[in-house]
Parts: structure tokens; C-alpha cells; sequence
């Protein structure tokens, strides 16, 4: 059955196109998913993010147990609201999903997880806390909406109460802080500044509402798709999965090998760190005309790939995508798109930062 956040109402009476998304009933545009996309590069938009799952974790091995769920180091948080993205391992080092956790408190973290793997999150978050006798413990009564833009800072802020607008202004990136009731961070899935924030399923609506009053106006899925790719950032279930590691899907930067922390999925990432890991994810950039699609083949001087995540680029004006290719130095890069092989620039990603292209993209 599908379901449906506690602003879909809302979303239906603005004219939003809604699609099926991993389950839930959410908004594809509003009209011009390409208005959309400039709006949040330009201005500022907002998201209804509440399809993703809100999991706190407490007890008195809370750290240890991260320690040992994630690949990356849950001890770089050191100071309250602070947040790590990190990726949850199989055994093999496939990655189950990718997260965000924030440190509360010392006995008390908080995740975000992806909305499509919510079940088999918390069924593998549960499982392996019970050795440390962590309460695991989900949860559906919030909402979430995120603010995303150069501009979008200043609106959020411009709607909380004085001391807590001090309190939110002084925020750094990637950390959080309590205010009216309401979970403020300052994180997101676009490349542009902003917050994403939790509050309570009653005042959503109200929120939302006083957020189009301040001019923020909303962007739907399809712009946050061509956001976040444009910013060089992974899509679960689509740039990586369980049978990708973190190596393979360029998430080394979310892996920690510290001394003396036995992770899952350690043993395979550490082979893979020593020798090579037998795919790589490369970013791509189309000069000519063309759309470059998830599944295309891709050619490389070293054997076959595939494109994961592509699309037409409205910040850059022509197509761009992720592909996951074998190893090595991959020559003169070619796309196979409906027979004919269309010649691509391998590029460093993220495509745009700051609203703008990266040098030599």
C-alpha cells in the first residue's frame, strides 16, 4: 500500500504532480521541474523530505555499537549536534545503505536513513544491536522538510524565534541544534546551502505554509534528482548496493581504517585499499547533444561499463552522469546510446559547486 506524508494533501492543492517513490506518494514537479532546479541554484526552495526514516539510537554502548555498524569513525564526533555521512557494510562490503548520524548525547544517536531500504534497515540495525544492548527505536512522528539554496538559510531563519534564530545563525555545516521544537540541520542533498529540518507531524503543515508566505516556494523529486547529481552525490540503489563497496561507488573519503575498530566488512575493505578495488565510479560529461541514461553501456580501453545515474545537466546546459567502469585509466571514454557511440570526457565530480561549473567542466 502506498503511503503518504503528512503533507501530501498540501502538495496535491499546490498543483504537484505526485508519482509512486519507493513506496510513498511524493511530488515529481509542480509545474517546470527545470524552474525548480534553477530556483534552489538561484533562490531557495523547499523539499518534503519526510519519506526518509528517523531512527534514534540509545543506551550505554551507543558509540561502540556504531563503531562497529558503519565505515566510517563515529569518534570524529566529539561535540553535540555534530553529524557524520557514513555507509552501513555487509559482510562482503557492500554497502546496505548510506546514512547521516548525529551524536546527541553520549548514550543517545540519531540516523537518517534512506526511505526505499527503511525495513531492511531496521531489521539489520536491530539485529546487530543486541549484542550491545542498544534501544533501537523508530521514528514515524516526525516530518521533514528540507530548505535548500543560496538564499535558504536566511528564510528559515527569518521564521524562528529570536533566540533560537541566534542559536541556528551560528551553525556550522553538518550539525545540528534544537530550536522550538524543532531538529535544525544544517545538511542536504543538493550542493547548495541550507537546512534540513525535523519537527513534529502536527506543526508540518503550518510550517510548510508559513515557509511559502516567506516567498520559499517548493521543488519536487525531479529536481532534487538533477541537484544532487550535479553536486557528484550517490543515489542508493542506483550509483551503489550491496554488492558495491564504498571503494567502488568513490565513498572512499566515508571510510575510516582506525586502528583497533573492528567494523563489519572491514576485512574485504582493507584488501580492497591494498590492492585495488576492481571497479571504479568515474564521472562523465557529453559535449554534443544526447541524454545519458541509467544502463547505457559505457567503453572504456580497459573493458565494459555501465552508465548509474545520468542526466541532462540544466546548471551546465549538457548531459552528465555517473558509470561505473573497470579499474585503471580508462582511455577515450564512448557511450553506446542506441547503437551509435557517442564520444564522453571523463571529469572530476561534483559537476557544479556554488552554482556554477567546476574548472574544466
Amino acid at each position: 500500500m502506498t503511503q503518504k506524508t503528512i503533507l501530501n494533501a498540501t502538495h496535491r492543492a499546490l498543483g504537484a504532480k505526485m508519482v509512486d517513490f519507493g513506496g510513498w506518494d511524493m511530488p515529481i514537479h509542480y509545474g517546470s521541474q527545470l524552474d525548480e532546479h534553477h530556483l534552489v541554484r538561484r533562490d531557495a526552495g523547499m523539499f518534503d523530505v519526510s519519506h526518509m526514516t528517523v531512527v534514534d539510537l540509545r543506551g550505554a554502548r551507543v558509540r561502540d555499537f556504531l563503531r562497529h555498524l558503519v565505515a566510517n569513525s563515529v569518534d570524529k564526533l566529539k561535540v553535540s549536534g555534530k553529524a557524520l555521512y557514513t555507509a552501513m557494510l555487509n559482510q562482503r562490503g557492500g554497502v546496505i545503505d548510506d546514512l547521516i548520524i548525529y551524536f546527541r548525547e553520549e548514550n543517545f544517536f540519531r540516523l537518517v536513513v534512506n526511505a526505499s531500504t527503511r525495513d531492511k534497515d531496521l531489521a539489520w540495525i536491530t539485529e546487530q544491536a543486541k549484542a550491545f544492548d542498544v534501544d533501537v527505536k523508530e521514528r514515524p512522528d516526525f516530518a521533514m522538510i528540507a530548505v535548500q539554496g543560496p538564499n535558504a538559510r536566511d528564510k528559515v531563519l527569518g521564521l524562528l524565534p529570536e533566540a533560537g534564530r541566534v542559536v541556528a545563525a551560528k551553525l556550522g555545516k553538518f550539525a545540528a541544534v534544537e530550536v522550538d521544537g524543532m531538529f535544525v540541520a544544517r545538511t542536504g542533498y543538493t550542493g547548495e546551502d541550507g537546512f534540513e529540518i525535523m519537527l513534529p507531524e502536527s506543526q508540518a503543515v503550518a510550517f510548510w505554509n508559513r515557509l511559502l508566505d516567506a516567498g520559499v516556494k517548493p521543488a519536487g523529486l525531479g529536481a532534487r534528482d538533477t541537484l544532487r547529481l550535479e553536486a557528484g552525490m550517490n543515489l542508493y540503489g542506483q550509483d551503489m548496493d550491496e554488492d558495491v563497496s564504498p571503494y567502488e561507488a568513490a565513498l572512499a573519503w566515508t571510510v575510516a581504517l582506525d586502528a583497533g575498530r573492528d567494523f563489519i566488512g572491514r576485512d574485504v575493505l582493507e584488501q580492497q585499499k591494498a590492492n585495488g578495488a576492481p571497479r571504479q565510479m568515474i564521472g562523465l560529461v557529453m559535449d554534443e547533444k544526447g541524454v545519458l541514461r541509467h544502463g547505457q553501456k559505457v567503453l572504456t580501453a580497459n573493458g565494459d561499463g555501465e552508465i548509474l545515474s545520468g542526466t541532462f545537466s540544466p546548471t551546465l546546459g549538457k548531459a552528465i552522469a555517473f558509470a561505473r567502469v573497470p579499474a585503471g585509466d580508462p582511455g577515450d571514454v564512448r557511450v553506446d546510446i542506441r547503437g551509435k557511440e557517442a564520444p564522453v570526457r571523463v571529469v572530476k565530480f561534483p559537476f557544479v559547486r556554488d552554482g556554477a561549473a567546476q574548472a574544466g567542466i
